[in-house]
């Protein structure tokens, strides 16, 4: 029989709500799992145990009175370092920020709080969560549970490595160029980077307002081991707060698509070579997904190449004009190297070009949705190759660049601001492969209706995981 850390919220929410376990042994049960496994990987930067135990007493005594709960009461999980949480230092990974302590809940942390979960601990994230490897100076470097020689992904790799070793049934993260997909490919776990404004988000603690990229790519979103449990969190996390005027209240759940769905499979959406094992990925995911029912054709994508481009060049100028003194200054050497490297590779432009690259974006855009309106779900690598090794982009400019290559389709999609659900696909050479699945502006339910028939047949690769200990 599972033990109670292996459940996923799912299957714990409704094991409280029946009253076959509390709340109180979730969190137990996962503090445990945390004592035991968080020394050999690092992803749990706070340990919330004390807290996370008053809060399971307070979760239970609500029980008792019958008073309704919410979808994720008692559910142990763990929150993000770059998103505040009252009475926590949000460092991002800088040293010098560790000292100013959030007065209030972002308002993904409130909306998990207001579905019962329980925070058990705070996750790593890499220096102001720039790279797609978890390391900084403050709390040291996150390893991938199945090899620790690659990355566990960034920039939220301390939630992927967690939530692969059963420390908390979900972890929070947040994707401005892949951040939630690629940890979820690097460690074999499942994940849904929500469409823009689907999501609320804010920092009270922030001095001033994020750079315009950001405010339109940086989505909110949770990790889990199962897509019903991504889909659950995700259910808690859409909730309205004022905070967030770019918030749209959507219903999660849109029309009926009359079948058979269309499905564009792509290997190669940038002109980028693509490992084998990735091209195998992709392939079973649509042997599997025609063999449910989707039609699905190999096709790429239109203009992936030109939307990286432009992703690289409207970030790096807004990083240029609003960050990057701030960067240089608290940044350590490590990751002065990769902003050099990003800068290098990016086309950053004066106000002019910034304004027109801007108005192009819309272009962009206009070319997909009238793709996705014949192919409303796009299957593609996370990534060209399989996870990185560690520190992979301290090897030079050019390394870097050939990495940005390798994630076009990744960071693409943040320009988009499309839904894409990551799902494993299996393991192979002992490392997970999977892929991601793309759908329609606040269609992830149909991302996460064809994720869930590739896990179907895959399983929740965490069980592998587990069985090697």
């Amino acid at each position: 029989m599972d033990e109670i850390w292996q459940w996923g919220a799912v299957k714990t929410a409704a094991a409280i709500r029946n009253k076959d376990i509390s709340a109180k042994d979730a969190v137990a049960a996962a503090l445990l799992r945390m004592e035991k496994m968080n020394g050999s990987v690092n992803a749990v930067t706070v340990d919330l145990s004390t807290e996370a135990r008053k809060a399971a007493d307070e979760a239970d005594a609500i029980q008792s009175t019958g008073v309704a709960t919410g979808p994720l009461h008692g559910v142990p999980i763990t929150i993000k370092e770059n998103v505040d949480q009252a009475g926590y230092s949000t460092p991002n990974g800088i040293p010098d920020l560790d000292k100013i302590i959030a007065n209030e809940d972002s308002p993904v942390v409130s909306n998990l709080r207001k579905a019962g979960a329980i925070i058990i601990g705070r996750t790593n994230t890499p220096e102001f969560s720039y790279r797609w490897f978890t390391d900084n100076p403050l709390r040291g470097k996150t390893l991938n549970p199945w090899d620790h020689g690659i990355t566990p992904g960034g920039s939220s790799g301390g939630a992927s490595s967690s939530v692969a070793l059963g420390i908390g049934a979900m972890g929070h993260g947040n994707d401005l160029g892949g951040s939630l997909r690629y940890p979820a490919y690097a460690c074999g776990v499942a994940t849904i980077r929500p469409s823009m404004g689907r999501v609320p988000a804010y920092n009270p603690t922030a001095t001033e307002e994020r750079p315009p990229m950001v405010q339109l790519m940086s989505v909110q979103g949770p990790i889990a081991r199962e897509v019903r449990d991504v889909r659950l969190s995700l259910e808690a996390m859409i909730q309205p707060d004022p905070r967030d005027p770019w918030h749209t209240a959507a219903p999660l759940d849109g029309p009926h698509l009359d079948g058979p769905i269309k499905v564009a499979l792509t290997k190669t959406p940038a002109g980028v070579s693509c490992h084998p094992t990735v091209a195998k990925a992709v392939d079973e995911a649509g042997h599997l997904l025609a063999a449910a029912g989707y039609e699905v054709e190999l096709i790429d994508p239109p203009l992936v190449a030109e939307i990286a481009e432009a992703w690289r060049s409207l970030l790096m100028t807004d990083t240029q004009v609003m960050s990057e003194t701030a960067m240089r200054a608290m940044g350590s050497e490590d990751f002065i190297r990769v902003l050099d490297g990003y800068l290098a590779a990016s086309n950053a432009r004066d106000l002019d070009g910034q304004t027109r690259a801007f108005a192009d974006r819309t272009r962009l855009l206009r070319a997909w949705s009238v793709f996705m309106e014949r192919y409303p779900l796009v299957v593609a690598p996370v990534s060209q190759t399989p996870p990185f090794p560690q520190d992979a982009d301290q090897q030079g400019n050019d390394r870097i660049r050939e990495m940005l290559d390798e994630q076009s389709m990744l960071y693409a999609i943040n320009l988009l601001g499309l839904p894409s659900a990551a799902v494993p696909l299996g393991i192979t050479d002992g490392i997970p492969t999977g892929v991601q699945i793309i759908g329609r502006r606040f269609r992830e339910d149909t991302c996460l209706d064809a994720a869930q028939i590739i896990e179907n047949t895959v399983g929740v690769l965490a069980h592998q995981l587990w069985a090697r200990e």
